[in-house]
C-alpha cells in the first residue's frame, strides 16, 4: 500500500477518534451506564464491519486479507495510543484504563478477531468464483 494511502487512513482514524472523544465528553463516556455502553459498542460494529468488508471486496483479487489486516492495525493501534495518552497519562489511570474503559478495550481486540476473517472469507469467495467458471 502506498504511503499516501497509509497517511489517509491514519488521518481518517485520527479524525474519528477526535469526534468520538468530543462526543464522549465530559467523562469520556463514563457518564453512561455499562448497559448503554454495551449497546453503543454493539451499534458501532456493523457499520465498521461493512466499511472493512467493502474495502476488502474492492481490493485486488487475493488482497482482501492483507487489506483487513492493515485496517485492523489502523483501527486498533493508533486508537490505543490516543486512549493511552488521554486516559492512561492525562487522566492518570495508567494501563488500568483498559479495565476502567472496557468499552474502548473491546475495540482493541474485536477488529483483530473479525476483520482478518472477513478478508479471508472475501478472498476465499473470490477464489471459489474463479474456479467454478
Amino acid at each position: 500500500m502506498p504511503l499516501r494511502k497509509h497517511l489517509r487512513i491514519l488521518f481518517i482514524v485520527t479524525l474519528a477518534w477526535l469526534i468520538f472523544w468530543l462526543v464522549g465528553l465530559p467523562h469520556y463516556y463514563r457518564q453512561y451506564s455499562p448497559r448503554f455502553m454495551a449497546i453503543f459498542d454493539a451499534a458501532i460494529l456493523p457499520p465498521l464491519w461493512l466499511v472493512v468488508y467493502l474495502s476488502a471486496k474492492r481490493a485486488r483479487k487475493g488482497r482482501g486479507l492483507a487489506v483487513t489486516l492493515w485496517l485492523s492495525f489502523y483501527i486498533t493501534v493508533p486508537l490505543f495510543i490516543y486512549d493511552l495518552i488521554y486516559c492512561g497519562i492525562h487522566l492518570g489511570y495508567g494501563i488500568s484504563f483498559l479495565w476502567e474503559y472496557w468499552y474502548l478495550t473491546v475495540y482493541y481486540i474485536l477488529p483483530w478477531l473479525i476483520f482478518p476473517l472477513t478478508g479471508w472469507w472475501v478472498d476465499r469467495r473470490g477464489l471459489l468464483q474463479l474456479t467454478s467458471r
